[in-house]
């Protein structure tokens, strides 16, 4: 039986040859892989996944399309979660993931602030998102795409975009670009903020008021002594902020217990 597209779960399935041969290219999986493929859908990456890999995990929260996968004719190299991305522990899955996936854009962000916390334990990620998402993900300070998106993603992952996606790539066709975009794990040395759990309290904290001045949406975390030592001026707002700066201010203010 044809599988209907359920809204609820935002499924726009990939089938176009071209762009799902490109991208598999560009994750170029091997036999020992540990790959996640999050949202396997109708199997337009999840086939050809499985023709490279020896083992393959897939995520899926339809139960239908779970069913499917569980009753594949490769079933004994898949192992089939039922259950929504969003409540998975991937660190039970062990180290060295490859995630992949086409992200269901209707919570796309919620995802990537839950697939972020696993960094340690992820090799790449390769994910088919919103295009209005990545240019998000990737944006410059003092942008209108710049946000706490931008620079907690900055500060865990090497990124880059790797081709737009459009409309038409999809069954059904999204009202909107999509875009592919390459997530790399940044080494522990690359990552300088002293308590990291402080550091994505304070950005959080910055941009919960976007248009509110630092002195307001920091006050009581960050004294203005601290402001003044790095040279930041609390009139600024959050978006003007470089990731640095945010890590500055996290290390030169460790301030009462985030609530």
């Amino acid at each position: 039986m044809a599988h209907i597209p359920r809204k609820r779960f935002g499924q726009h399935f990939l089938s176009h040859d071209g762009i799902i041969h490109h991208l598999v290219r560009a994750i170029d999986p091997r036999p020992q892989d540990r790959l996640v493929e999050i949202g396997p859908g109708l199997g337009a990456l999840t086939e050809p996944l499985l023709a490279h890999a020896r083992h393959l995990t897939v995520i899926e929260l339809d139960r239908d399309l779970a069913a499917r996968w569980r009753a594949h004719p490769e079933a004994a190299r898949l192992t089939v979660v039922e259950g929504d991305a969003l409540d998975f522990d991937f660190s039970a899955l062990g180290q060295d993931l490859r995630l992949v996936g086409n992200l269901p854009y209707n919570i796309s962000t919620p995802l990537l602030f839950h697939l972020a916390t696993f960094s340690p334990q992820l090799r790449d990620a390769h994910f088919m998102l919103q295009k209005e998402v990545v240019d998000r993900m990737v944006a410059e300070p003092a942008t209108r795409d710049y946000g706490r998106l931008s620079v907690m993603l900055q500060y865990l992952f090497h990124m880059e975009g790797l081709m737009d996606v459009p409309p038409e790539a999809f069954t059904p066709p999204p009202k909107v670009m999509s875009r592919v975009v390459r997530l790399i794990p940044k080494r522990e040395a690359e990552r300088h903020a002293l308590d990291e759990s402080r550091f994505a309290f304070l950005v959080a904290q910055a941009f919960s008021q976007r248009r509110k001045m630092l002195r307001s949406t920091l006050k009581g975390q960050v004294p203005e002594a601290v402001f003044a030592k790095l040279g930041i001026d609390s009139g600024r707002r959050a978006e003007t902020l470089t990731l640095e700066e945010f890590v500055g201010l996290s290390n030169e203010s460790p301030g009462p217990e985030p609530s």
